[in-house]
């Protein structure tokens, strides 16, 4: 018998004539405008750029569909009278145009919140500060083979449009930034969480926000709800104090009775006494002790859905995914990577660590408040010579500079204004048998519009050497 989405099917016929409000003009809501257009709605946008900075191809559909829009400093201010509000991830739920709204009686959605409202399948979400899209990557790839998945979040297709064709037997994978998260009052049947450090402190009003922002992702679980988290992280462990539902630990370590831990070069899956191993460090692709906690994750996440020998031949085939410690290419023995994702100290310290050979360290770009004291030791232990550029320049040279003082060394630091010339300069400094790695710790947007763009630059740079 064919599956009917009922409570799909109610929100379409309901959102015909309806006035909605789409707030940001990002690309991935281009899907989004087209599907609530078709249904009938009343759509205006609303972005905080002039029209020549929005992207052409969802600017283009703006006009096609004759919507009415909002644009430039004071987009808000034509707020009003609207049944649904979609925010975009970086917009704030709590600004007082929306709030006004809210009052007067409008809903409050985004895409995601809408996919875990109506998706009749199983739903498995990832968050933290660092290493998610990996293991959402990871997550997908084992599962890929045995279900019929659905990605999206943060990563692949929006995912709105596709609730039609999901089924009680599918898996959705969701990869979710705090921003997301901020206002969620629906959680994922599985919930990982990486780990959480200090960032988006630019965005967040305080460390405290950020946090609760993360705690979403499982907060509304009932018994029936997963909780995978990182062992060895002091937050992420104390989320086991509020979680509704089973918690599940993992850990590199520490040796648990039970969870998934790394022990001697081997990832095993602990059940008190049964310990089996599930794959051999020297079986992985990626590098980097940071990517073994990802892994760990994700088979702490898949361990109800599929075989332990499954999970094993999915990790031992990825290669990783672009702009996360991604190998360029090598040039008179050196090798050049790209780790643009890096948008904070914490994972250009997981990149440093992540080799046994000398780098030459490219870094810096747009500041997020966050604290660069931790990088300056890693920097002195594993980096010849470093590159700075972009608004966090100077922040990172004077951590560095203050800690080669403390510890009588010497270093080569070198200031350049771009990304083209940070390449040219790496090419004269390397030597063989060295590493040249792109890991800003910073974000893009002092340069560049994210973090792909960026890592593009870098690679196209690297390749025209």
């Amino acid at each position: 018998m064919e599956y009917i989405n009922k409570k799909l099917n109610e929100f379409n016929k309901d959102i015909k004539g309806k006035k909605v409000a789409i707030i940001g003009l990002g690309i991935s809501n281009k899907p989004l405008i087209e599907y609530l257009y078709n249904l009938g709605a009343r759509i205006t946008v609303f972005d905080n750029r002039e029209q020549e900075k929005i992207d052409e191809d969802i600017w283009n559909k703006v006009v096609e569909y004759n919507l009415q829009y909002s644009l430039g400093e004071n987009y808000l201010k034509n707020l009003k009278g609207f049944d649904f509000i979609f925010r975009s991830p970086s917009c704030r739920p709590d600004l007082p145009e929306i709030q006004e709204e809210i009052k007067r009686g409008a809903i409050l959605t985004s895409e995601i919140e809408l996919v875990l409202k109506f998706t009749p399948s199983k739903t498995i979400g990832i968050t933290g500060s660092d290493g998610k899209t990996t293991t959402t990557s990871l997550i997908y790839e084992i599962l890929k083979r045995k279900y019929k998945c659905f990605l999206g979040g943060n990563i692949g297709k929006p995912l709105f449009t596709q609730i039609s064709e999901m089924r009680p037997e599918d898996i959705v994978v969701i990869e979710l930034s705090s921003f997301q998260l901020m206002n969620m009052e629906l959680s994922t049947d599985i919930a990982v969480v990486t780990n959480i450090s200090p960032n988006h402190l630019n965005v967040h009003k305080d460390y405290k926000e950020y946090i609760d922002s993360k705690a979403n992702i499982f907060k509304y679980q009932n018994e029936n709800g997963i909780l995978i988290i990182n062992y060895d992280n002091d937050i992420t462990r104390d989320f086991a104090k509020i979680s509704s539902g089973k918690v599940v630990y993992f850990s590199r370590h520490s040796k648990l009775p039970n969870g998934v831990i790394y022990d001697n070069g081997v990832i095993k899956y602990c059940d008190n006494d049964l310990r089996r191993h599930i794959i051999n460090q020297k079986d992985i692709k990626i590098r980097g002790m940071h990517n073994i906690e990802n892994i760990c994750a994700a088979i702490a996440a898949t361990s109800t859905l599929v075989e332990q020998e499954e999970q094993a031949r999915a990790i031992s085939e990825f290669t990783g995914v672009e702009h996360r410690l991604e190998f360029v290419r090598e040039i008179d023995g050196v090798k050049w990577y790209n780790d643009s994702i890096a948008s904070s100290p914490n994972r250009t310290i997981a990149g440093l660590n992540s080799y046994d050979e000398k780098i030459v360290l490219i870094a810096g770009g747009r500041d997020k408040h966050l604290d660069y004291e931790p990088l300056a030791k890693p920097i002195l232990e594993n980096v010849t010579t470093l590159i700075v550029m972009g608004e966090t320049a100077e922040k990172i040279k004077n951590v560095v500079t203050r800690e080669l003082e403390v510890e009588n060394k010497q270093m080569n630091i070198i200031k350049v204004k771009d990304v083209e010339e940070a390449v040219k300069m790496a090419k004269e400094i390397a030597k063989p048998n060295e590493i040249v790695l792109f890991s800003p710790a910073s974000t893009s947007f002092d340069m560049f519009k994210n973090f792909e763009e960026r890592g593009k630059k870098f690679k196209e740079e690297v390749n025209k050497l």
